[in-house]
């Protein structure tokens, strides 16, 4: 960054990192002692939806790629479209292989990348519960590098709740990079892996 751009008050986007998702299980340990929330084995990434073959191509090469995988048991990867039009990828596996399912999220954040797809990626999360029936996504924003909570409330209202997702920020904050601007907080609601 020059002169000129700190003067004017230009920034440079932040480079997604995406190794930052490998940080998930070590914090989901600190999730379970800080709040009783366990893994669900369901994620997805989310991604907006390009029309052409190189775009199908792309993810037709993801998903061969993901259900390739010989330790996967439960339903294959699919692909969902939400009411907004996003595409969602999602992966299932037992709520003891977050590994796994982290690795599942590398992967595809990383093809899409790779086949020059990247600007399409949105974001990726990893889904959580309670024993009470709580549901709780940690959501990876691909073009900030950061995490966030999402707590919808367990009966399907679009509300939020507020006080869960900051208690979760606390807890995470010196596991993950958690997005500090609230305002980037997104709601998804409906998402696919949650």
């Amino acid at each position: 960054m020059g002169l000129m751009d700190i003067l004017l008050g230009r920034t440079k986007p932040v480079v997604a990192d995406l190794d930052r998702l490998f940080a998930l299980p070590s914090a989901a340990v600190t999730l379970e002692a800080a709040a009783g929330f366990t893994p669900t084995g369901q994620g997805a990434v989310c991604f907006a939806t390009v029309e052409g073959a190189a775009f199908e191509q792309s993810h037709r090469e993801v998903q061969a790629l993901l259900d390739a995988d010989t330790d996967r048991d439960g339903p294959p990867v699919e692909l969902r479209r939400d009411d907004y039009g996003y595409s969602w990828l999602v992966s299932r596996r037992s709520s003891d292989q977050l590994s796994a399912l982290v690795n599942d999220l590398h992967a595809v954040n990383s093809q899409m990348e790779v086949n020059g797809f990247g600007p399409q990626l949105l974001c990726s999360l990893a889904g959580f519960e309670d024993l009470s029936g709580r549901r709780l996504a940690l959501v990876y924003l691909y073009k900030r590098g950061t995490f966030y909570p999402f707590a919808p409330p367990p009966d399907g209202t679009r509300r939020r709740d507020n006080a869960l997702e900051l208690q979760v920020r606390a807890a995470l904050s010196g596991d993950l990079r958690i997005e500090q601007d609230l305002s980037r907080w997104f709601p998804v609601w409906g998402a696919p892996g949650l």
